[in-house]
Order: C-alpha cells, then sequence, then structure tokens
C-alpha cells in the first residue's frame, strides 16, 4: 500500500466521522428542537389532563383524557400565574380548569355559574342567578336527601355577590361536587383554559376504552 492509499484512507475515516458528528448533530437539535415546541405549547396553548374524580358526571367521566385551550381568555404566564393579556373573560356555562385555591398544587375542572357582580342563591338546590332561575341543562343529582348542620349549603346557599375579577364555580354532580359553596370564589388569573374536547376515555377499574366519547366536545 502506498502513501497515497494511507493519506486517502485517513481522509475518508475523517469525512465518516464528521457525517457521523454532523448527523447526530442533527439528530440533537431536532429532539431539543420537538421539546421545547412541546414545552411551548403545553405552557401557552394547550394542555391535557384527565379526570380523576365524579364531580363533573354526566358531563365528564372519571378516565376521560381532555384537552384545555389555554388561550381561551388570553396569554397567561405559566411563570408568575397571572395573564399577560386578556382576551375575554369567562362566561356563564363555561367548563374551565383553574388552580384550586385551597390548595395551589392541584387543578380542578368545574362549571362556570357567576361572573363577577352576579349575585348567586341556590334554594333546595335550584341555582339563582339576580333573582332569575339559572338555565341548568348540565346539572345532574344523586338523589341525596337535603345535607343539614354546617354543610346546608350543597342545597341552600347564599345569595352572595360574585366579586369583582373572580367567577362562581360548581361541579355538574351538584350532589357529589365540592366547589365553590364551600370554599369561595375563583380568581380570573388562577384560570388556566376552557376544556374543549375529550381525546381519550377508559374506565377506571377494567380499562376498558369507551370509544363512543372519544372526540366528544365538551359543552
Amino acid at each position: 500500500m502506498s502513501s497515497n492509499d494511507v493519506r486517502e484512507d485517513s481522509a475518508a475515516v475523517a469525512r465518516e466521522g464528521k457525517k457521523s458528528k454532523s448527523a447526530f448533530r442533527e439528530y440533537a437539535e431536532s429532539i431539543v428542537f420537538a421539546l421545547l415546541l412541546a414545552l411551548f405549547i403545553r405552557s401557552f396553548i394547550v394542555q391535557a389532563f384527565k379526570i380523576p374524580s365524579g364531580s363533573m358526571i354526566p358531563t365528564l367521566q372519571v378516565g376521560d383524557h381532555i384537552l384545555v385551550n389555554k388561550l381561551s381568555y388570553g396569554i397567561r404566564s405559566p411563570f408568575w400565574d397571572t395573564y399577560l393579556l386578556h382576551f375575554k373573560k369567562p362566561q356563564r356555562g363555561d367548563v374551565v380548569v383553574f388552580i384550586f385555591p385551597e390548595d395551589r398544587s392541584k387543578d380542578f375542572i368545574k362549571r362556570v355559574i357567576g361572573i363577577e357582580g352576579d349575585a348567586v342563591e341556590i334554594r333546595d338546590k335550584k341555582v339563582y342567578v339576580n333573582g332569575k332561575p339559572l338555565e341548568d341543562p348540565h346539572a345532574h343529582f344523586e338523589g341525596d336527601p337535603p345535607e343539614r348542620g354546617a354543610f346546608n349549603i350543597r342545597d341552600d346557599y347564599g345569595p352572595r355577590s360574585v366579586p369583582e375579577n373572580h367567577i362562581f364555580v360548581m361541579g355538574d354532580n351538584r350532589d357529589r361536587s365540592y366547589d365553590s359553596r364551600y370554599w369561595g370564589f375563583v380568581n380570573l388569573n388562577d384560570i388556566k383554559g376552557r376544556a374543549f374536547v375529550i381525546y381519550w376515555s377508559w374506565d377506571g377499574t377494567d380499562r376498558w376504552v369507551r370509544w363512543e366519547r372519544i372526540g366528544d366536545l365538551i359543552y
């Protein structure tokens, strides 16, 4: 083998090494970009949540996996728990995910019943807003007898006015929901977004897929 052959072989090895490094760099850059894009989408645009309880039955079942539009009401900072820009405010009937006021490490999902300035009252489980019966097609009752004593606010509440920049929320499963009747109002800055679709669902026991629920819009 001549010295020229040795030099040519060395050059070929060097080129292959550069190609390998270049390919590795491309893969690494693609992975980093994909992770940053996913983080951006989750932080500012859409976030997935799983329903762990029956407080929103029948609208949402235990084991439903939902997507929440984080741009529904504005652009919210994931770092300072406040909105950088507001588009609009939640309306009665919206299903929203928010930071639980009593434990900020948890997220809750409920339906908006009252907005700022509304007077909310419950009489014998019937909801009244500003003195008028609320159209309440999503309300569900288990048929339990009325609660008495310190917890009769489940069936009889208020009237109480919703403060500025707050909302009053309730679960659709009225007899099985821990909501604004018990712990108060939700600050608008704590709202993460509006739930809009079920993208996956299975029951909590046998993990049977509920195909009929996948793709259902949330109203």
